[in-house]
């Protein structure tokens, strides 16, 4: 029988936005952030969407989802292939995630798009790195936290060949 792990995950967020009086006025301070971690090379730069007053400049929490929701299925899906043997040249996805604002001010995601090309070494591999996606998706521990639904549209190409993306 399989032992139950948990993991832990502890991130900083700090407001970088008061212009010098706080949030005295909805419009008077800045939504910037910094996002850090402990050992983390990099504080990314946080904001809100455009749409609530944030800098375009910066990223926003719904588009951090969006690339979480990605990159889990990522990293599950590479794994996955490693130890079918279906060596992946190549991996990009341009993720689509959609947002419905709700009276009140408030909102929730309404679905993701995930939305890989994925290039694999031959042929022969194109079948089962097509499948695989169903299964990455299964174990990805973002997408099975997320009350949305996460949808997969792949596309697999053999490397070298006249329709690899």
């Amino acid at each position: 029988m399989a032992r139950s792990r948990e993991h832990e995950y502890d991130v900083t967020v700090r407001w970088t936005g008061n212009s010098g009086a706080g949030t005295a006025g909805y419009r008077g301070y800045g939504r910037d952030n910094e996002v850090a971690a402990t050992g983390k090379p990099v504080t990314i730069p946080g904001s809100a969407d455009p749409a609530f007053v944030g800098d375009p400049e910066r990223w926003n929490p719904e588009e951090l989802l969006v690339a979480s929701l990605s990159q889990c299925h990522m990293l599950s899906y590479l794994a996955l292939c490693s130890l079918q043997r279906i060596v992946v040249t190549s991996y990009e996805d341009r993720a689509h995630g959609t947002m419905r604002e709700t009276p009140g001010g408030g909102g929730q995601f309404t679905d993701v798009l995930l939305a890989p090309v994925v290039t694999v070494a031959e042929e022969s591999m194109v079948k089962a790195a097509t499948e695989l996606h169903e299964k990455a998706h299964e174990i990805c521990f973002v997408a099975s936290s997320v009350n949305f639904p996460v949808r997969n549209a792949p596309t697999v190409a053999v490397a070298g060949s006249p329709d690899q993306p």
